[in-house]
C-alpha cells in the first residue's frame, strides 16, 4: 500500500451521519513565530485554514447562534493564541488550534493547516496540516 493510499479524508458534511462542515478559509493574520534569531520578536504574515466535521445535535438550529458552531469563536481562539506570545514552531501552533477547536464537544475532526508566507523567497508559503480527532 502506497502512503498515498494511507491518506483518510476528511469526513465533510455527511446527511446521513448529521455531519456539517465548518470552516475557515485563508485567515491572514500576523505571528510571532518562527525559530530563527531573526524572526524571534518579529511579526510575520501567517494564512491559517481550518475545517471541522461537526456532529449535529438532534432537534433543528433554530437558528441560533449557540446550537452551532460558531466560526467566530473558532478566530477569536486563533487570535488568543497568537496574543499568547511567542511560538517556535508552525506545528505547536497548528496543535494549538486544533485543541481549542475540539475543545467544543460537537467538533469531531479539527484539520489545519499553518503557512508562513515570507520565509523562503522562492515560496508562495512553508507550513504544516494536521489533523487531529476528539477522544470522546
Amino acid at each position: 500500500m502506497s502512503e498515498r493510499t494511507k491518506v483518510q479524508p476528511l469526513r465533510i458534511a455527511d446527511a446521513k451521519k448529521r455531519i456539517r462542515h465548518v470552516f475557515v478559509r485563508d485567515l491572514e493574520l500576523d505571528a510571532n513565530i518562527g525559530v530563527h534569531r531573526h524572526e524571534k520578536g518579529q511579526l510575520q504574515p501567517v494564512r491559517i485554514n481550518v475545517d471541522l466535521t461537526v456532529e449535529e445535535f438532534e432537534g433543528e438550529v433554530g437558528d441560533k447562534l449557540a446550537n452551532v458552531v460558531d466560526y467566530e469563536a473558532v478566530v477569536d481562539g486563533i487570535k488568543a493564541i497568537l496574543a499568547g506570545g511567542h511560538l517556535n514552531l508552525v506545528e505547536t501552533l497548528a496543535e494549538r488550534v486544533a485543541a481549542h477547536c475540539l475543545a467544543d464537544k460537537r467538533v469531531k475532526v479539527a484539520r489545519v493547516r499553518i503557512e508562513k508566507l515570507k520565509v523562503i523567497a522562492e515560496a508562495q508559503s512553508v507550513g504544516v496540516e494536521i489533523e487531529r480527532e476528539s477522544e470522546r
